[in-house]
């Protein structure tokens, strides 16, 4: 069994973006990595590369392609061949790959705001349109939830190159159904627009909740897709860049790795290592504690926010570590964010961030101990009241 609540020092032991961004007195709560220890099997291998002493050139090998097509078919049933799995820095560097191999001038990336920051910075980063597809917001009572708008979705579609899917959704926690999949699938085909789904949260799952990648759902919408998965944020290992592009399709695989090579991202030593554990199996036992653990987080966040700060609205996140709260009718004035960590001294994402539905929004990590997320909250009571 793993503790969950007791978590190292990462203020002074590293050179962590979480806990050093901020001045010490602020209590990070914003960018998405843990402050959870990585599971032994993974720390056990790292150890004895180190200890081995050489740290050379390595490419990720046969095993490990085998080793990520057996986890997509053990956990999804899904069978992938081991010569469809593409190493790739991130999940960041994947989709803007795709990005330069499916859009251009005219036909851009199709987003569903509000929506993770680096899907923003495709636009930019490659030089094409953005095309926004925003959902509908519903309230009951305290708690948000969001839905597709297919109107919306069926006309932006048609001036995309590139459908860029997040799934589960980050900030919004949301796993979309079979039936929304394949509605976005069919509309991404007939308008000949290439899907990228980002499904690096795909085993955070809270509520023991089930998973179906897109590509899984037929042999026709795999041949549209490029999957990206990556162990680093279930597994905690973000800081060692290692990712994966699933490609079924022969054709669409090679331009991938064209591009690829073009822009000469080669994955690190210590990532294709730590992956491969990671993806083994030996961390499951782990990984299913913590999701439990994450769940009481995430349940604790709800009880809390609805007994002690009844004007702020939530989501409840069916997946990921992240919340996402609506602080719109609190009477702050001007950007939560700039609010708690002024008068809170917690630093949280700015929800502009994720696109203008972001506005008077946060997302919160809650993937850290059940005692400093209380101790977050605790803060941002108090601030809300001295309002």
């Amino acid at each position: 069994m793993t503790n969950f609540n007791i978590v190292p020092d990462r203020r002074n032991a590293s050179n962590s973006i979480k806990w050093a961004w901020y001045p010490k007195d602020v209590l990070p709560m914003w960018v998405a990595d843990m402050d959870f220890l990585t599971p032994k099997p993974i720390l056990s291998a790292l150890h004895k590369a180190v200890d081995h002493g050489v740290l050379g050139y390595e490419m990720p090998m046969l095993p490990l392609k085998e080793t990520v097509a057996e986890r997509m078919n053990n956990l999804y049933s899904w069978k992938v061949k081991p010569e469809m799995v593409i190493a790739v820095t991130g999940i960041v560097s994947g989709l803007s790959v795709a990005a330069r191999m499916a859009c251009t001038p005219k036909r851009g990336v199709l987003v569903q705001t509000p929506v993770y920051n680096e899907f923003h910075e495709v636009k930019n980063n490659i030089g094409i349109p953005q095309l926004s597809a925003p959902f509908i917001k519903h309230v009951n009572g305290n708690i948000i939830s969001y839905e597709i708008d297919w109107d919306i979705f069926e006309k932006q579609i048609k001036k995309a190159g590139m459908f860029l899917l997040c799934n589960p959704h980050n900030p919004l926690g949301i796993i979309f159904s079979r039936k929304e999949l394949l509605k976005m699938a069919e509309l991404c085909i007939k308008n000949n627009v290439l899907i990228v789904s980002d499904e690096i949260h795909s085993e955070l799952l809270l509520d023991n909740n089930k998973f179906t990648p897109m590509a899984k759902l037929s042999a026709e919408i795999a041949k549209h897709t490029i999957t990206l998965v990556s162990p680093s944020k279930t597994f905690n290992i973000a800081g060692l860049f290692c990712g994966f592009a699933i490609i079924t399709d022969k054709d669409l695989r090679e331009r991938y790795e064209k591009e690829l090579n073009h822009l000469r991202l080669h994955v690190g030593s210590l990532g294709l290592i730590a992956a491969q554990t990671a993806f083994s199996g030996k961390c499951d036992g782990w990984l299913k504690e913590m999701n439990r653990y994450l769940t009481g987080n995430r349940d604790f966040i709800v009880d809390y926010v609805t007994e002690y700060m009844p004007d702020v609205r939530l989501t409840v996140p069916d997946a990921t570590y992240l919340g996402w709260l609506d602080f719109t009718q609190t009477g702050i004035d001007g950007s939560p964010f700039e609010f708690f960590l002024k008068n809170a001294k917690v630093a949280a994402s700015e929800g502009k961030i994720f696109g203008k539905e972001g506005e008077g929004h946060i997302r919160l990590n809650f993937g850290t101990s059940r005692k400093l997320l209380e101790q977050g909250l605790e803060q941002m009571r108090k601030a809300l009241k001295s309002i």
